[in-house]
């Protein structure tokens, strides 16, 4: 009979410490998805945890020693910002040439060249670079497929928001400024925007290095030295799914499973919003007045009574 009471103590004593550990249901979920890493706020449609966030950006961040970092085909970036009002990244480059400084390998010596920009084919819906951002790509081989078809014309070379290969060879970095390597030779410096070539792939294009600089409108810059360097990369997730879902109390997130849009509810998730599609089941063990921490005290105090008894 003691080993008994004993054995029933014990069991009393674990469902009530698992009770305390389960919160009561609040009515309105808090929004766990939500992050910070250093001083930047990682929120909707991004996340660092798996199922937060959208599932076209899954797989993308990841915060190391507070440096919040983006992980695509072409390599790792470091995001300066995240700007959520005009749904836009600020990525930097370690490898990138600036106005102060060349990159190794982007003169065409040594290596480290930088690493361009290239997303996997089913992430380039949701992320690209953005109009105003111009990839300058530094000591491209004349056999590159850039001038291929246009032998001493480089049609694909232009300016961009104001932003040319011109103003950037004037930057301290190239002093003494290259010469011009005569009819037919390719320049040092061929600007491009992202969707004339849809990739920054310097191997394939055979560059040796690349700069990437976005315009500041509406401020005015007098030159090179004052453009913002880096990699502008505009995202988009469409749809109203997340509006509906925040509507409704809701976080948003995906399925890691099926990658489809969940909407995360109080204790229960919905592909639509968290007034439709609850299931019976998860009502019956998650409501404001019955909630599984409920249920595991009661059925512990129900223990007690019977051993008092």
């Amino acid at each position: 009979m003691v080993d008994h009471l004993l054995r029933l103590r014990r069991v009393i004593s674990t469902i009530w410490v698992i009770s305390q550990t389960i919160p009561a249901a609040s009515g309105r979920p808090t929004n766990s998805c939500r992050s910070y890493c250093g001083n930047l706020t990682v929120d909707y449609p991004f996340g660092l945890q798996p199922g937060c966030g959208h599932g076209g950006f899954r797989d993308l961040l990841f915060c190391v020693n507070d440096a919040l970092m983006l992980h695509i085909a072409s390599g790792s970036y470091r995001v300066a910002d995240i700007d959520y009002a005009y749904r836009a990244l600020t990525l930097l480059d370690p490898d990138m040439s600036t106005c102060d400084r060349i990159a190794p390998g982007g003169k065409g010596k040594g290596k480290g060249k930088g690493n361009g920009f290239v997303v996997e084919p089913w992430r380039a819906p949701y992320l690209t670079p953005t109009p105003d951002n111009l990839f300058m790509l530094l000591g491209c081989r004349a056999e590159s497929p850039l001038f291929q078809g246009f032998p001493g014309k480089h049609l694909p070379c232009r300016n961009v928001s104001g932003m040319s290969c011109e103003d950037y060879l004037d930057c301290p970095a190239w002093d003494p400024r290259p010469r011009n390597g005569g009819p037919g030779a390719p320049p040092e410096c061929c600007g491009v925007p992202f969707e004339a070539i849809r990739a920054i792939n310097l191997t394939r294009l055979r560059c040796a290095g690349y700069s990437s600089a976005f315009s500041v409108a509406p401020l005015k810059v007098k030159g090179a030295s004052e453009w913002a360097y880096g990699i502008r990369v505009g995202y988009s997730v469409g749809g109203e799914f997340c509006r509906e879902c925040e509507a409704t109390a809701g976080v948003c997130g995906y399925d890691g499973v099926a990658f489809q849009d969940l909407c995360i509810c109080d204790g229960w998730n919905s592909t639509t919003n968290c007034d439709t599609g609850r299931s019976p089941a998860t009502s019956l063990l998650k409501t404001d007045r019955f909630s599984l921490s409920s249920l595991l005290q009661t059925l512990a105090g129900l223990l007690i009574a019977s051993v008092v008894l």
